[in-house]
């Protein structure tokens, strides 16, 4: 232990020479003692020019150095005036981000086939990080902008089926969710009716794209369709619909509007249901999706040609029946009297029989009940195309429905099938 620090009197100038070099010395022995006597630190130097540090005095060894945050250039500052000091390098982690908003949103219904899934995430994505999975699996792809994450479905998700997402947390923090898939759009049933011959149009590609490009000739949307039910897509395809037959009548032409419901598709889902031994409620809903892509895949296209009715109350009054393209039948008819006249308009045949009873009051308050009335099809509640015993054809004489003779309601009936059009003009 130092028990006294030396203390000499030093001369007030130093001229210079042997004089100078004793001044030197002195003040290098006076710092020396300082530090012997505070336990401090001296550097010196050896022959070859590396410094080392000595702790003199006190046993205890120095403290470590002490990390003091600086600016970049404090930073450097320290390194400098210190050549023994070790650079620290320190590393940020970033973090996590989080799921800050979805779309759709949990627990949605109704959601259509060809929805995006939008993620949102904190911050931007991982890169390399694996993206989102759907369950069940829904072919498309995932595109990262920045924060935000989207999910283009390449065929559509399946109709009224419930689709989960589960986001990984090597993505964001671990989140999952849920929404349930409505039905698939009017047009791509519309188009799947066409390819199978159950609306009076073709559904055609488009040759490229889906602005440019004439229908590709001689192509239908079917040549292309899977042969797997389930690979067929449930989003609308990028095509045109065209007629497939000439001389389709103005009336008929009138119902069509591609993309909304109209009684020209109702018709069509209700022949499909009755050729599918469904309901023929002519009602988009599960059981109908499964049958008609069932029917793509398969190729099963409608079993009997395109027939419409057209009943004209002009006098004399008769029944039309265009079928392909053409005029293949007509007859007299009879329509209802004043106070039980025949509706006008178009709707769809719902039900059939070869022979039925008939019950209901006329305009004049008589009651019947006729048994045998033959050859019916009910197109409009109590109105039905049928056969009856008249002892003349032509004007109204019925009590609603469109009375024919019974040799042609025969005829008539082999022609209009479940979902078959009747229109009723004035």
């Amino acid at each position: 232990m130092v028990r006294a620090v030396a203390r000499h009197r030093l001369p007030q100038a130093v001229p210079g020479g042997e004089e100078r070099g004793a001044y030197r010395a002195a003040m290098a022995a006076t710092a020396l003692l300082a530090l012997v006597a505070t336990g401090g630190l001296v550097s010196a130097k050896t022959a070859a020019g590396q410094k080392h540090l000595l702790a003199l005095g006190s046993r205890t060894p120095a403290p470590p150095p002490v990390a003091v945050p600086t600016t970049p250039a404090a930073s450097t500052t320290v390194a400098r005036s210190n050549s023994t000091a070790e650079r620290v390098t320190t590393t940020t982690a970033v973090p996590v981000p989080k799921v800050v908003a979805i779309a759709p949103k949990r627990g949605a219904q109704g959601v259509t086939t060809g929805s995006r899934i939008i993620i949102l995430l904190s911050g931007p994505a991982r890169h390399g990080a694996p993206m989102p999975t759907l369950v069940p699996p829904v072919a498309g792809k995932w595109s990262v902008q920045g924060a935000a994450l989207t999910f283009i479905p390449s065929d559509g998700y399946v109709p009224w089926s419930t689709v989960r997402v589960y986001v990984p947390s090597a993505l964001a923090r671990a989140k999952h969710w849920s929404f349930t898939v409505g039905p698939p759009p009017v047009l791509r049933v519309q188009q799947l009716l066409a390819e199978l011959h159950y609306l009076p149009l073709r559904f055609v590609p488009t040759a490229e794209g889906p602005t440019s490009g004439p229908p590709a000739t001689g192509r239908t949307a079917l040549d292309a369709s899977p042969t797997v039910a389930a690979l067929v897509p449930s989003i609308s395809q990028i095509g045109a619909f065209s007629w497939r037959y000439p001389a389709v009548p103005a009336s008929l032409a009138s119902l069509w509007s591609p993309g909304q419901d109209n009684i020209l598709t109702s018709g069509a889902i209700m022949h499909f249901e009755d050729n599918a031994n469904l309901a023929t409620d002519g009602l988009v809903e599960p059981q109908l999706w499964h049958a008609l892509t069932q029917a793509i895949a398969k190729r099963a296209l409608g079993p009997v040609p395109y027939d419409y009715l057209m009943v004209s109350e002009n006098l004399p009054e008769q029944l039309v029946v265009w079928q392909n393209g053409r005029d293949v039948y007509n007859s007299p008819a009879n329509t209802g009297v004043p106070g039980a006249s025949t509706e006008t308009g178009t709707f769809p045949v719902y039900a059939r029989f070869s022979s039925t009873t008939m019950v209901g009051t006329d305009p004049d308050g008589y009651h019947y009940d006729v048994t045998g009335v033959p050859w019916v099809a009910y197109f409009n509640g109590g109105d039905a195309v049928h056969g009856y015993w008249r002892y003349a054809y032509g004007y109204p004489q019925s009590n609603g429905c469109v009375e024919l003779p019974v040799d042609n309601a025969q005829v008539v009936w082999g022609l209009d099938p479940i979902g078959t059009l009747v229109t009723v003009s004035p």
